[in-house]
């Protein structure tokens, strides 16, 4: 199968996401259940907005965790944007008692009061290994677009691809074998976030 899937779990950023993708010409398959996920797909994209809780809880009700968590096990080109980043953790304390989907270990924290939050707008990204695909074109420190309260922190730090100063220092993607994973919205960080999804779509 050519296309990329793309997780429909009611998150606010799909239609977005998608939009960027058909900007790039590539052949998408929005699924809503899991009887849906194909057994074999090209990729697979996370996407997110919203709370952890809502977001997990969805997920699981849809059928899709599971097909998620098998798609990455099998080496399927995977990414997850924003939340889709989150919900790839243990838990979140954003949302006390829910489980994450656990395929990466450590939690999601609540940025400490300080500066404004919701973190809002451009932000520099220190890249850990800017000759990885994934930053191709990119620079060393591009400029992505966040919106977010919440942040990961992998028990991994070996996984960290890129950090992000705001109100203290946090990881802005991840990268582990087939799995990419980002705090911050390519389909709102123009010329940057096209950059990031077709170096997706070349996987």
């Amino acid at each position: 199968m050519s296309a990329t899937v793309l997780i429909d779990y009611g998150a606010g950023n799909l239609r977005s996401v998608a939009n960027a993708l058909h900007s790039l010409e590539a052949e998408v398959l929005i699924v809503s259940k899991g009887e849906d996920f194909p057994e074999n797909p090209a990729r697979v994209i996370l996407p997110g907005v919203g709370s952890f809780g809502d977001s997990m809880e969805q997920l699981t009700h849809r059928g899709l965790a599971e097909p998620v968590r098998r798609a990455i096990a099998a080496g399927v080109p995977f990414l997850g944007i924003c939340v889709g980043y989150q919900l790839l953790f243990e838990g979140s304390e954003e949302s006390p008692g829910i489980a994450g989907l656990g395929i990466l270990q450590g939690q999601v924290k609540r940025f400490q009061p300080g500066k404004k939050i919701p973190h809002m707008g451009w932000n520099s990204t220190h890249l850990t290994d800017p000759q990885h695909p994934c930053w191709a074109g990119l620079g060393t420190d591009p400029y992505f677009y966040f919106v977010h309260s919440y942040f990961p922190a992998p028990v991994d730090t070996a996984i960290i691809a890129a950090t992000t100063d705001y109100q203290e220092t946090f990881a802005a993607a991840v990268i582990r074998d087939n799995l990419w994973a980002v705090q911050f919205h390519p389909e709102k960080s123009q010329d940057s976030g096209l950059r990031l999804l077709r170096n997706f779509l070349a996987q």
